[in-house]
């Protein structure tokens, strides 16, 4: 297989018999191809309109989750079962074009990229998706160093060896390349893309995915750099906390059997240095527990799948 396409969609009932036939006109002279749609437990019609799809056109598969998980789970999902030689993520919402595909797919096999990431220059969103979105891209930049303008676009190419490596959960799709970056792929290149208006529907971006992606930046830094190593982190400032509150203890130690100070529980620095002792302990033994826990959790990326057009795909691995 030359190229999957990967579409996670929720909801797109109104665009999908477009988007499949623009694909189809870009991609069946040119490559062997799959078109993998992922159903993110839609509530319209677009399982019935995919079913259609894949009637008329073979090269479509599709997977529709029982409930709604997120963009991260129904890529990681397409991942799962993409066989592509190079895999292309893209939206369901029209505002992707599929004529970047051949451009996507040659910098991957004759420029030797791992990833590229498209980079919609000029967008056609509200303001109050556009400035959220620059103030994500500049703290990504500045907190991964890597020079990419659009973290989040959802047009991006793939070495499959790429999308093997990682992971995707909560909202970790838009740090793909900082983990593709930590899984040892460091050939990440960046191409302007056409951004076009939404032809249906409405957006799905909101302020929570906004808040949750920069809780999940500073927790995929921390995987990533102290995921094997988390005492580097939590011990480094666990033994300050508590060296500091041990100081403590021993400067009031000293100063009630030589300087006669017998109530020296009624100071206040008694209990800042009993504060940072306890502290300082926690942090050390317990406060990277409920990460490493989470990230190794059975059932973390495990989804309830209802229907899936292959019968091979009824159970992933997860």
């Amino acid at each position: 297989m030359d190229l999957s396409i990967v579409v996670p969609l929720y909801n797109e009932e109104e665009s999908l018999p477009e988007l499949t036939e623009w694909i189809w006109r870009v991609v069946k002279d040119r490559y062997k191809s799959e078109l993998i749609f992922i159903d993110d437990g839609s509530n319209d019609e677009s399982w019935a309109v995919i079913e259609q799809l894949k009637e008329k056109f073979p090269f479509v598969k599709g997977v529709k989750f029982r409930r709604n998980y997120g963009k991260s789970a129904a890529l990681n999902e397409g991942f799962y079962h993409a066989s592509g030689e190079v895999v292309i993520t893209m939206d369901a919402d029209l505002q992707d074009s599929p004529d970047e595909i051949p451009e996507l797919y040659d910098m991957i096999v004759n420029e030797k990229y791992d990833l590229v990431s498209g980079w919609k220059k000029k967008r056609h969103d509200p303001i109050s998706k556009t400035i959220p979105t620059k103030i994500y891209n500049w703290a990504t930049r500045i907190a991964t160093g890597i020079k990419l303008h659009d973290f989040n676009c959802g047009l991006k190419a793939y070495r499959n060896r790429v999308i093997k490596s990682v992971e995707v959960y909560g909202e970790m799709h838009r740090y793909i390349p900082v983990m593709a970056k930590w899984a040892g792929f460091y050939n990440i290149g960046e191409k302007v893309v056409e951004h076009r208006k939404r032809k249906y529907g409405s957006t799905k971006f909101g302020l929570e995915r906004f808040i949750n992606g920069f809780l999940d930046l500073m927790s995929i830094l921390f995987v990533t750099r102290w995921g094997r190593k988390p005492m580097h982190v939590f011990g480094f400032f666990g033994t300050i906390l508590f060296l500091m509150g041990f100081i403590i203890a021993l400067y009031l130690a000293y100063a009630k059997f030589f300087w006669m100070e017998y109530r020296m529980t009624e100071r206040p620095l008694f209990y800042f240095g009993l504060l940072a002792m306890i502290l300082g302990t926690q942090l050390f033994v317990g406060g990277f527990l409920g990460e490493l826990i989470s990230r190794n959790a059975p059932d973390r990326n495990h989804y309830l799948i209802e229907k899936t057009t292959e019968e091979n795909w009824q159970k992933s691995s997860y």
